[in-house]
């Protein structure tokens, strides 16, 4: 299946990647968690939840958000991979990451 993910950060700010079954077929959701948590750490995300267990959901917008807009505009390695592990993650044709409102769709 291939993923489209959109990750937007406001109007005209908006970022698609694909990601194909090649990209995600080594990727367990437990490999996809463990990403995502480890750059939530490294990139020091403030958790939404300060009294509690971090969701998946979390995870995605802050470490989309603290990971910066830049990456994003770039395309490269690091967004590709946070594709991918999203795309693991939820498993979903279509996902929109939008970091402004803070939700995942």
């Amino acid at each position: 299946m291939t993923q489209h993910i959109t990750v937007s950060f406001g109007a005209n700010r908006e970022y698609e990647l694909t990601v194909h079954d090649e990209e995600t077929a080594a990727i367990t959701k437990d490999d996809a968690r463990a990403w995502l948590a480890k750059e939530f750490e490294v990139l020091e995300c403030t958790p939404s939840n300060p009294m509690g267990k971090i969701l998946v959901l979390d995870m995605i917008l802050n470490v989309a958000k603290y990971g910066g807009e830049e990456r994003f505009k770039e395309a490269g390695e690091w967004a590709q991979r946070f594709a991918a592990v999203v795309g693991r993650a939820l498993e979903r044709p279509a996902i929109r990451v939008d970091v402004a409102g803070f939700v995942v769709g």
